[in-house]
C-alpha cells in the first residue's frame, strides 16, 4: 500500500467508525420497533441523553470507560467493536476494489447492512424485513449502474432464493427461514448468479464447521441462525469471488 493512500483510508476507517455508530443504534432499535432517526441518542438504562462528545466513536467509549456519564451503567463493548469492525470492513472494500467509487460505496452500503442484519438475526432468529428491503432497492441501483450486464443480476435473484423456496415449502419452514429466501434473493441483484451461488455455499461451509464447534464447545442447541454466515459468504464472495471461482475452474481446465 502506497504511504500516499494512508491519509485516505484513515479518513475512509473514521467514515465508516461513523458509520459504525449509527449502525449500533439500528442493531438495538430495530428488534424493538423502536425509530432510528427520530429518538435522540440516550442512555438505555437512565434515558440521559447523550451529548456529541459523548458519541465521538471508539474514543468516547474508552474515555468513559464502557459507563454511562450519568447512571454509571456498563455500556456493552458491543459499541466500539461495531464501529472498528465496520470501519476495517470499509478500508478492506475500498482498497480492493481501488477506490472505485460506484462499488466500493456500493459493497460498504451492503456491509454495513449485513453487520445489522447478522448481529440481530444471532439474538433474535429474524432477519428485518426492511434491511432485505434496503438491500433490494441498493440491487436495483447496482443494475442500474451496471445494466449491460444485467441478465446476470435478475439470474442471480433467483438462483439461490428459488432452490430456498422450494426446500422451505417442503419443510414447512423448519430447514430454512424466510428472510434467509429474501436475502439471497435481493443480494443476487448485487453479486450475480456465480457469486451468489458462490456466496451460499461458503456460507453453508463456515455455518457449518463454526456451528458443529460452538455445539460441541457451549452446547449450543440445533437451531441455527443462517444470517451471519450468510452475510459472511456474501461478503467473502462480493471481495474475492472471482478469483475463488476461477482457481476453482483452474483445477478441473488447466490454463
Amino acid at each position: 500500500m502506497s504511504l500516499m493512500l494512508i491519509p485516505v483510508y484513515l479518513v475512509i476507517f473514521m467514515f465508516g467508525a461513523v458509520i459504525g455508530s449509527f449502525l449500533n443504534v439500528c442493531i438495538y432499535r430495530i428488534p424493538q420497533k423502536e425509530s432510528v432517526g427520530v429518538v435522540p441518542s440516550h442512555c438505555m438504562q437512565c434515558g440521559y441523553r447523550l451529548k456529541w462528545f459523548d458519541l465521538i466513536p471508539i474514543l468516547s467509549w474508552l474515555f468513559l470507560k464502557g459507563k454511562c456519564r450519568k447512571c454509571k451503567a456498563k455500556i456493552s463493548v458491543q459499541y466500539p467493536l461495531i464501529e472498528i469492525v465496520n470501519g476495517l470492513l470499509y478500508v478492506l472494500i475500498f482498497s480492493t476494489f481501488y477506490c472505485e467509487l460506484v462499488p466500493s460505496i456500493t459493497y460498504c452500503l451492503l456491509g454495513s447492512a449485513l453487520i445489522v442484519l447478522s448481529v440481530i438475526d444471532f439474538r433474535t432468529y429474524e432477519i428485518p424485513l426492511g434491511i432485505n428491503i434496503f438491500i433490494f432497492i441498493l440491487g436495483l441501483m447496482h443494475m442500474y449502474f451496471n445494466r449491460s450486464h444485467w441478465s446476470t443480476y435478475v439470474i442471480g435473484f433467483f438462483a439461490v432464493s428459488s432452490a430456498l423456496l422450494l426446500l422451505f415449502l417442503f419443510s414447512h419452514g423448519k430447514a430454512i427461514g424466510g428472510g434467509d429466501i429474501k436475502l439471497m434473493a435481493v443480494v443476487g441483484l448485487i453479486l450475480g448468479w456465480k457469486e451468489i451461488i458462490l456466496a451460499f455455499f461458503v456460507a453453508c461451509i463456515l455455518g457449518s464447521i463454526i456451528h458443529l464447534l460452538r455445539m460441541k464447545i457451549s452446547g449450543e442447541g440445533r437451531v441455527l441462525a443462517m444470517g451471519p454466515y450468510l452475510s459472511l459468504g456474501i461478503m467473502i464472495s462480493a471481495l474475492w469471488g472471482n478469483q475463488v471461482i476461477q482457481w476453482y475452474l483452474n483445477l478441473f481446465i488447466p490454463g
